[in-house]
């Protein structure tokens, strides 16, 4: 009996070592390899022929997974809406690209911390075939019709001055006030456009120094208004009238279907047509179909100077500011370690000669 029980314990000794070493690598839990959603989004995510995955928020994701002791591969998805989605479901660890952030996407979302800062931008054509929509606005704007009020002032202005100098002494101005007042007129404007005869011109001192004065000024009015005009109708040539965010509600406007840009114009209550990438968008903008394609101001940057750049332009003007972040599972666990790596790569030169090369010397003005 003792050496049963010396043979026991003997045998628990020995054993109890290996079953505490395996419950202590139970009890620590090991890193697994992360699965990150991308979706193609030039210049932030592009896809190779070969299937390889670069672009300015690659490399950033690539830097932070080795600040952090990540292994990863990629999974693409079709869309912005599907990158989304699955990510909110937790069957993607991470989302990279062109990710911005919203509130809608907040709230299914979490979001690591923001590395680039931009906005909505607006791409029309630099050269469009003037058609009568564009005249007419362009002939009804509030400056034209300005400017059109204040030459018939001037002009209503010198003849009636005239014809109070002249009705007395002068035949062609005396009459009736109607007769008085509709010669005067007249004269004014052939004087304005230098076709009035000296014979039919004021007589008395007084009259022939405000026709000096008239003669000066309506010079220099035509020369003002017809350079107003040339500009009005100049510019409405190269930006089919788009001059802010306003003018979109008078055009046929374009963007990307499910991204951000189209709940700008949402929530701006703006009517537009939807288009499946940008590609499409800015075809249907270079073939006259839309007068305006709204998207991510660097995106479509890039895909003009891809294609485009001596049909199509970008105007100096964003709708809404928006800020590109890695996206996340509520509530991940990753949020706060990549965040802290990528405020540290942000900072590095690294970052900034990323920039350049895949947005230009513009892009270090942005913040």
């Amino acid at each position: 009996m003792i050496l049963r029980i010396f043979c026991v314990v003997l045998m628990w000794v020995s054993v109890l070592p290996f079953a505490y070493a395996q419950t202590q690598k139970a009890a620590v839990p090991q890193k697994r390899e992360l699965v990150v959603g991308v979706k193609d989004a030039p210049p932030f995510a592009l896809k190779g022929s070969d299937g390889a995955w670069s672009g300015l928020s690659i490399e950033l994701w690539r830097q932070v997974a080795k600040a952090t002791n990540q292994t990863f591969r990629f999974v693409e998805a079709r869309d912005m809406p599907q990158l989304i989605e699955e990510t909110a479901s937790g069957r993607l660890d991470v989302a990279v690209g062109a990710i911005t952030v919203t509130v809608d996407r907040e709230k299914v979302l979490d979001f690591t911390q923001s590395y680039y800062s931009t906005g909505t931008g607006i791409a029309v054509p630099i050269v469009s075939v003037m058609n009568w929509g564009t005249l007419r606005r362009a002939l009804t704007s509030f400056n034209f019709l300005q400017a059109i009020s204040v030459l018939i002032a001037l002009t209503l202005g010198a003849g009636i001055l005239v014809w109070l100098l002249e009705r007395r002494q002068n035949d062609y101005f005396g009459g009736s006030i109607t007769k008085g007042i509709s010669s005067s007129v007249w004269w004014s404007t052939l004087a304005m456009t230098q076709r009035s005869s000296a014979e039919k011109g004021p007589q008395t001192i007084l009259g022939r120094a405000v026709a000096v004065i008239w003669l000066v000024v309506s010079v220099i009015t035509i020369a003002v208004f017809t350079a107003g005009v040339t500009s009005v109708l100049t510019t409405s040539q190269i930006q089919g009238t788009i001059y802010g965010v306003a003018d979109l509600a008078s055009v046929r406007v374009g963007t990307v279907k499910g991204t951000s840009s189209e709940g700008d114009l949402l929530r701006r209550k703006i009517k537009f047509q939807t288009f499946e990438t940008p590609g499409d968008g800015l075809k249907a903008l270079r073939a006259g179909r839309i007068d305006a394609f709204v998207y991510d101001k660097p995106l479509l940057a890039w895909a003009i100077r891809q294609g485009y750049a001596s049909r199509l332009k970008l105007l100096d003007i964003s709708i809404e500011t928006q800020n590109y972040a890695f996206a996340l599972p509520p509530d991940s666990r990753l949020r706060k370690s990549l965040s802290i790596a990528i405020l540290d790569a942000i900072q590095k030169e690294a970052w900034n000669e990323a920039r350049i090369r895949y947005l230009g010397e513009d892009s270090l003005s942005s913040p």
